[in-house]
């Protein structure tokens, strides 16, 4: 099953037009009312996550013996805060959350925890807990890994999570903020981050076990084919159990979409200002090793050239 993605005016998530820069922390204040946002995709991917947890069930969930508390307080959080705040699509009977087709049974006790809540939203859900050797991945519901596997990064510390992405590992300023930041996360202070990669096929289900300088599946695929991986994550400190919930939205955006789009123009060119502005590391930690000049020629080859914002900028 491909689920597909708006094409409407704008994309709903644009980091890769120079808002956020990568390879940073970027963390940003965040209002618990929007701890999730439901779009029109949302029936599609509760199907997709559906669907792909019957031939990949052990690698979309894990967890750790010891989590089925924090997993409870996240589910008993996520239950109160949809149909409160997205009451016209969530909508609770008793122990029963029915949502865009789809019925949730939230006092199920064959199903961990977890595994219930990723299944009421499109965002993938990732249990941080403190471990003598750190911050770990104690738990997690990743239907939509962007790049990564949760096999090989489960129980892991912070540090060998990011042992490949340039400017996080271990003894680095950043990996010590990271640390920081979640050790002084507040229960009512939660953040998010955004980060962006480029696809080369439209699916969000992108599992993989290392990052290579070339992506394999770039080789054969033109440039204009391309597709900007958008991630939307938060950060939540459960107040009773001290985990962190660490969601992790994907967005889908077709730079040939951008032919459609009144900002078209405006996001190609940011784009590749982007693209242009990163280091030969962070180029192969991307993938992008033989695709960059390609990518950079396309976004600036003429074809969102009609387009302008909505300030009448190219």
């Amino acid at each position: 099953m491909e689920v597909t993605t708006t094409t409407s005016a704008r994309p709903p998530r644009t980091p890769y037009d120079g808002s956020s820069t990568p390879f940073t922390i970027g963390l940003r204040p965040l209002d618990l009312r929007r701890w999730t946002e439901p779009d029109e995709q949302l029936a599609g991917e509760l199907s997709e996550k559906r669907r792909l947890f019957g031939p990949y069930a052990d690698e979309i969930f894990m967890e750790a013996p010891d989590t089925r508390a924090g997993q409870q307080e996240c589910l008993d959080l996520l239950s109160d805060y949809l149909p409160r705040e997205h009451g016209e699509i969530y909508r609770r009977a008793g122990d029963v959350m029915h949502v865009a087709g789809h019925s949730v049974e939230l006092a199920d006790m064959t199903m961990p925890p977890l595994l219930r809540a990723g299944f009421l939203v499109q965002d993938d859900l990732v249990l941080m807990r403190r471990r003598e050797n750190g911050w770990q991945i104690a738990a997690a519901h990743l239907s939509f890994p962007s790049s990564w596997s949760l096999k090989e990064k489960f129980g892991r510390p912070m540090e060998e999570v990011h042992a490949a992405v340039p400017g996080f590992q271990a003894g680095t300023r950043n990996a010590t903020l990271v640390n920081r930041i979640f050790d002084g996360l507040h229960p009512d202070q939660p953040a998010e981050r955004f980060n962006w990669s480029i696809n080369w096929r439209h699916a969000l289900f992108h599992p993989q076990s290392a990052k290579l300088p070339v992506e394999p599946s770039s080789t054969t695929v033109a440039a204009d084919e391309a597709i900007v991986r958008v991630e939307r994550q938060t950060l939540r400190k459960l107040p009773v159990s001290g985990d962190i919930v660490f969601t992790i939205r994907i967005y889908l955006d077709p730079i040939r979409a951008f032919a459609t789009h009144p900002a078209g123009a405006d996001l190609a060119e940011r784009l590749a200002r982007q693209l242009d502005a990163l280091t030969d590391a962070q180029v192969n930690y991307k993938g992008l090793a033989e695709k960059r000049d390609e990518l950079v020629s396309c976004l600036r080859g003429g074809m969102f050239s009609g387009n302008r914002d909505e300030n009448g900028a190219a």
